[in-house]
């Protein structure tokens, strides 16, 4: 979803703001013909006066629909169009005035993007100086923070970090999820953003996509039973705007986990499949896409979608005229917001309207007549030098020209202004931190460390290699047993994550010392091992995130930890390395237990399947992996199902439950129970 900037951005990049021809205050720029001065401005006309402190938008004990409807007669229309702009931090962290000049009215964090220290109270910090920026505004309209908290605040080094979605499916647990997504909101608003870019209610049907990790499973009726984590986000009707609760926003939509694999593109450096095209019907489009985002807005409200990357090609009129979702009026407009009765605000993913054909101005008018709201235009010096400084006058000519007519400008701000004061904003702008203490906190990890146990999927069990016996030698190996940010995965403290990023929390070799009374760890499997030792051999895949993710990807390098060396290429498989390790290790012993770090399936060839005695598949679980363990030594059962389905081969993906040709090496929702 969003991406960070891949370098720090010079300062003086800033002064691109010229480029973009910004001639004319933006606080006074001519009307549209026609328009009314007290609600357009006027050419020539002097800055509008504020609101006296008694304006009827300004009152909590008024509706919210009268509230919005005084502050939007109030604005010019350069005040609406910069309501409907969103800049990176980055952009503005240096010189906050730029978020008074132009009347900003969100700022994101990019994964990775976070204050120095990265504490939350230096999150609070910042957000709040960024707040006092937009509240000295003619208006004094505050800002909207939005952040990628997609397993819990993980952008945040303190923050607890829970499974990714697909372990979090394999839980088959609606109100563990729920509570999950609480912990979450709360830790998210006390450290200051408000606005959370999660739930994902993708249906993931091709597992070389690099997002698989964030789609809870395969089956649109598994992703539509977990959307309660929009309940635990955004709390019941009326409570938004307490301090544990925050906005959430349901992407993306929609069909983005039904793309079409493209072979060609594979080893080319693009991307395979994310942000492809899903080519489809409108039936099936409606089961595996839209389904959970029914009940995401009629029975839980979700106050924003995201719009997808992808576009949706439909077959039944031949396939060849692909719309990109962006600019695709029939899905957002006519499905989302007319069939769906979707109130929200619909925000534009990262620079995403910049996929769209034709000049930026074409792009621009394409996507807020499709229906987009809110535009995610961050600055990226200096291959990219423009965002939301060029976006906000190309909107404005396109309104004085009549090209887009002042009423979907209306339409979008409304939406806009009605989720600003139902999170409380106008009221209390500033981070409400009595909850700051509670980031992290004991309580918190324990439910993380529920959700891992519930995840974990045991797939084979010969021998009754599982449980583990405590008074045993165990013999640990694989440098994943003990690398925090290898079970983390990616979207945790950088966007495409990474093996030497340390969060707080335990790794599953701590989680066996916990529980075994003789433990030897060998990250490479040359240490000698005990007389009737069980390993317990770690591997899987490396963190990534979207795009560099997909099999056949790019390769990220970006990293500090990476030191500009690519990381492994993705393949579905395990490693050459990582299957030495468990050939030689699994020959050495007399049980054999394997456990596999993963944001997905990974292929096991049958040989080396034959000498392995238990297989786990323990997903991307996060900070707590005494979970894990939990279930290796049986001090909780296994519970987990699979969320997908295990194909013997990469070659036989897609692969899902209800194909004809249906033979995986594992069903969805296989998952063996083990006892004592």
């Amino acid at each position: 979803m969003q991406r960070p900037p891949r370098r720090p951005r010079a300062r003086a990049a800033l002064g691109l703001l010229a480029t973009a021809a910004l001639s004319t205050s933006l606080l006074g720029v001519p009307a549209p013909s026609g328009a009314q001065e007290s609600g357009q401005g006027s050419a020539g006309s002097a800055q509008p006066a504020a609101a006296p402190a008694t304006a009827d938008y300004r009152n909590p004990r008024l509706s919210t629909a009268k509230r919005v409807a005084d502050l939007l007669g109030r604005m010019t229309l350069a005040e609406k169009i910069g309501q409907m702009a969103q800049a990176e931090r980055l952009d503005v962290d240096a010189d906050t005035s730029l978020i008074t000049t132009y009347g900003l009215g969100s700022l994101l964090s990019g994964g990775g993007s976070t204050p120095t220290p990265n504490t939350a109270e230096a999150w609070a910090d910042m957000v709040d100086r960024y707040q006092r920026a937009a509240l000295e505004t003619r208006l004094g309209i505050p800002l909207l923070y939005g952040v990628d908290s997609v397993h819990g605040h993980s952008n945040l080094v303190g923050a607890t970090v829970f499974p990714h979605n697909i372990g979090l499916g394999a839980t088959r647990d609606p109100r563990l999820v729920e509570r999950i997504a609480e912990i979450t909101a709360e830790e998210t608003r006390a450290s200051g953003p408000q606005w959370a870019f999660a739930p994902c209610l993708c249906v993931a049907r091709d597992d070389r996509w690099g997002r698989t990790f964030e789609s809870f499973g395969e089956d649109p009726d598994l992703v539509t039973s977990m959307t309660t984590a929009i309940r635990g986000l955004q709390g019941r009707p009326g409570q938004l705007d307490r301090p544990e609760h925050v906005l959430a926003s349901a992407k993306h939509f929609a069909g983005d986990g039904l793309t079409t694999y493209d072979e060609s593109a594979a080893g080319t450096g693009a991307y395979p499949i994310d942000q492809g095209v899903t080519q489809v019907d409108h039936e099936t489009f409606d089961e595996l896409a839209l389904a959970p985002y029914w009940p995401a807005i009629r029975k839980y409200d979700v106050g924003s979608v995201m719009p997808s990357f992808s576009s949706v090609d439909w077959t039944e009129d031949g396939l060849g005229n692909p719309t990109k979702m962006h600019a695709n009026a029939e899905l957002l407009t006519g499905t989302l917001k007319g069939d769906m009765r979707f109130d929200g605000i619909v925000i534009s993913d990262w620079r995403a309207i910049r996929q769209l054909p034709g000049t930026y101005r074409d792009q621009v008018k394409a996507s807020v007549l499709a229906g987009v709201d809110m535009f995610m235009e961050p600055i990226q010096a200096p291959n990219n030098p423009t965002g939301w400084d060029e976006f906000i006058p190309t909107l404005t000519e396109l309104v004085d020209s009549g090209e887009v007519p002042v009423s979907r400008i209306d339409d979008a701000v409304t939406r806009i202004l009605t989720k600003k004061v139902e999170l409380g904003l106008f009221e209390h702008p500033f981070t409400d931190r009595r909850h700051l203490d509670d980031i992290g906190s004991a309580k918190h990890r324990r439910v993380a460390r529920q959700a891992v146990a519930e995840s974990q999927v045991l797939l084979k069990n010969e021998r009754r290699a599982v449980p583990l016996a405590r008074r045993a030698p165990v013999y640990v190996a694989g440098a994943k047993a003990d690398s925090i940010g290898d079970q983390a995965g990616g979207w945790t403290v950088t966007w495409q994550g990474g093996s030497t990023n340390q969060i707080p929390g335990n790794t599953i070799l701590d989680g066996v010392r916990g529980e075994a009374t003789r433990v030897t760890w060998s990250p490479d499997g040359t240490k000698p091992v005990p007389a009737g030792a069980s390993a317990v051999v770690v591997v899987g895949e490396t963190p990534y995130a979207e795009g560099f993710g997909d099999v056949g990807g790019p390769q990220w390098a970006y990293d500090p930890g990476d030191n500009n060396v690519p990381r492994p290429a993705q393949t579905m498989e395990l490693s050459t390395s990582d299957q030495d390790l468990v050939r030689s290790v699994c020959s050495k012993v007399e049980t054999c237990v394997v456990v596999l770090l993963s944001g997905r399936p990974v292929v096991i060839e049958p040989s080396l399947m034959s000498s392995i005695d238990a297989l786990q598949a323990a997903w991307l679980p996060g900070s707590q992996g005494e979970g894990v363990t939990d279930v290796l030594f049986g001090r909780k059962p296994y519970t987990g199902r699979l969320p997908v389905s295990w194909p013997r081969s990469v070659a036989q993906e897609p692969i899902n439950v209800g194909d004809a040709d249906y033979d995986p090496l594992y069903r969805y929702g296989f998952g063996l129970r083990a006892r004592r």
